[in-house]
């Protein structure tokens, strides 16, 4: 099963690590810290040219961490990863 994040970005849901709330987790220091040098390495995706709510964090092929960057809140990827266990 794959969990579209917007704008045509898909990713398998057996990759994803975590799905977080951009707004709410971005206060942490450390999660700052993360997605800087993700930015820096070259691993953030950024899904959407609208105002973020969310990031998703997901392996890639060779197991290296992606951060895709999504216009979608926490609350509706989570819908769309319900909807389609049905």
């Amino acid at each position: 099963m794959y969990l579209h994040l917007g704008n045509g970005f898909i990713v398998n849901v057996r990759d994803i690590v975590g799905i977080f709330e951009l707004e709410k987790s971005s206060v942490s220091k450390y999660t700052r810290d993360y997605l800087a040098n993700a930015t820096k390495q070259g691993r953030v995706v950024n899904c959407t040219m609208e105002l973020p709510k969310s990031f998703v964090v997901a392996l890639d092929e060779e197991l290296s961490e992606k951060v895709y960057i999504s216009q979608l809140a926490c609350a509706t990827l989570l819908k769309r990863l319900e909807s389609n266990r049905i």
